[in-house]
């Protein structure tokens, strides 16, 4: 009766042939039946070789056969020229004095670097990848949804503007479909390069787990790690999405920028639902180098809640003694409203008609004051409270409501109102989880050229942007400015570059960032002591109200090229 062990000597065959193994060659670990020993020692002559029963086998390492010495096995490394030497390379050959490291010490190293690489792969990178390939599948759909909301965009226009200009609509569409095609190319070629890294690793998985298996120094010593081009290789895309922009003013101008495209037409319109878009760049504008301090307003308020300015040199200001205060750019007061009862005042904003809003907590009310008096123009939703507000370009009013939750804290949200009826509602991301953090502090709120919402968020002492569908964008949290202090932003406007500027209180200084979120600079050499509310003029001069010290200074930070 056979034995397990002649079972399964016969099982294995030769590696030379396909008879059954009967004999072992030690040294360079072959497997032979007894027809082919004779062959293996002369295909390697030069060699010795340890030939015994396929019993009596030792599992070793096979080393090398010296390049400089034939005949001789290669035993240790040269750490100086990274080869395999033999004996007579240290004693008299080239490698003589040069520092070594047994063979079976290299092993070791590169079959401990192999497992690292092999476990990051697959734990790490392989995992991230998959995440990234399901994130551009899914850009992928949202690029191309964005891309027909603004043809859509496009063909409503187009009926507003004379036949004589079709060939302006005609350009935009042409840049609109450049661009759709530019940004998803870039996906499409980023998606492909991840699933093509994705295939790619899990077939160096595969190798390195052939190769930990492997008692072959050769073939192990030939790996050659590829985790650096793998891990330098994620990173996300940018994607650039035009801005959309038109301005029309009835028997005057009528502008509109598409992008870097450009067009303006000085003639007669017929009335427009869309009159009042952004206004376009008439003059072309840039940031200065060095801000300047146009003049400093001393105030009766303390702390000075809120700045809202009313064209070139006046603003609406307000604090907590319920009464809001019309000045103008050299502090002397032209109007002063009281708020019914003198409780309740939370926030204000002018209108594109140069009308003061104004929200009362206690009545649930947004009002609009005419002839120094509020009037109503809607009730928040019951058990909601009204704090801060921003009329928008378009005539539609954001306004921050509250409502105390069974946490005892606040839940926050924005809710966009055209006249009394409520259009829109922002408070959760596309995943269901809330925009906004909870808490009691009130929400700052702009609207920038491109329809985007820009929100301080107090309670979460970050700035969040949703655009006008109201989905996320971006958040910005202070940390690419490496200020000492943690960010605490509190009044935001936006400016005629679309530029985001945002009050810092903690670290003193306004944050001023891209339509998209990167960071710009910072304004901290003005002496800004707290800054907390933020207005801009129709000259594009910034209004940064101080919390503590009763005072406003004017800031100019664009100049004309």
């Amino acid at each position: 009766m056979a034995t397990s062990d002649s079972w399964v000597q016969d099982s294995v065959t030769c590696d030379l042939c396909d008879n059954p193994t009967q004999q072992f060659c030690n040294s360079c670990q072959v497997s032979l039946c007894d027809t082919c020993v004779k062959k293996h020692r002369v295909d390697f002559s030069s060699l010795s070789h340890d030939i015994v029963p396929f019993l009596d086998r030792k599992i070793q390492l096979v080393f090398p056969e010296c390049q400089h010495h034939p005949g001789q096995r290669c035993e240790a490394n040269c750490l100086r020229c990274s080869v395999p030497v033999c004996f007579k390379c240290v004693i008299s050959g080239p490698h003589e004095k040069h520092k070594l490291e047994e063979l079976t010490k290299t092993h070791e190293k590169r079959t401990q670097r192999i497992a690292a690489d092999t476990d990051e792969i697959k734990s790490e990178l392989i995992p991230k990848y998959q995440g990234k390939n399901i994130t551009y599948e899914s850009s992928v759909s949202e690029t191309h949804t964005q891309f027909v909301d603004l043809l859509n965009e496009s063909k409503k226009l187009r009926q507003l503007w004379h036949q004589e200009v079709d060939n302006i609509f005609d350009k935009i569409d042409s840049i609109s479909q450049s661009h759709r095609k530019e940004n998803l190319n870039v996906l499409h070629t980023y998606h492909n390069k991840i699933k093509k890294l994705i295939f790619e690793m899990n077939k160096i998985v595969e190798q390195n787990e052939k190769l930990l298996k492997s008692k072959n120094f050769s073939e192990v010593n030939k790996y050659k790690s590829k985790l650096k081009e793998f891990r330098d290789f994620l990173h996300n895309v940018d994607l650039k999405l035009p801005s959309f922009n038109s301005k029309i003013e009835q028997g005057k101008e009528l502008s509109i920028e598409f992008g870097d495209y450009r067009a303006i037409l000085n003639q007669m319109l017929q009335t427009s639902l869309l009159a009042d878009f952004p206004p376009c760049i008439s003059r072309i504008w840039e940031q200065m180098d060095k801000v300047r301090v146009t003049t400093t307003i001393s105030t009766e308020y303390k702390p000075l809640l809120g700045v809202a300015c009313v064209g070139e040199a006046e603003a609406w200001i307000f604090g907590e003694n319920q009464t809001i205060t019309r000045i103008d750019i050299h502090g002397i007061v032209k109007n002063t409203v009281t708020n019914r009862d003198k409780t309740g005042l939370s926030g204000i904003s002018v209108t594109r008609e140069r009308e003061l809003m104004q929200s009362d907590m206690d009545r649930r009310t947004v009002n609009i004051v005419r002839n120094g008096m509020p009037e109503i123009c809607f009730t928040t939703p019951e058990d909601w409270s009204p704090k801060r507000l921003c009329c928008s370009r378009s005539g539609e009013i954001f306004v921050h409501i509250c409502k105390l939750n069974i946490r005892a804290t606040y839940t926050n949200k924005i809710i966009r109102y055209q006249g009394q009826s409520i259009q829109q509602e922002i408070c959760n991301d596309r995943h269901g989880n809330r925009i906004f953090k909870d808490g009691s502090d009130s929400l700052f709120i702009t609207e920038n050229n491109n329809g985007d919402i820009c929100v301080s968020d107090t309670n979460a002492n970050t700035v969040v942007v949703v655009d006008k569908w109201g989905r996320v964008q971006y958040s910005y949290d202070g940390i690419s400015a490496k200020k000492k202090g943690s960010f605490h932003p509190r009044g935001i406007v936006t400016d005629v570059l679309s530029n985001i500027i945002v009050a810092d209180i903690n670290n003193e200084c306004l944050h001023i960032l891209d339509q998209n979120g990167l960071f710009l600079r910072c304004i901290d050499d003005c002496k800004l002591e707290k800054p907390f509310a933020l207005s801009v003029d129709s000259d594009w001069r910034l209004w940064v109200g101080f919390f503590h010290s009763r005072k406003i200074r004017v800031i100019e930070y664009l100049k004309n090229k």
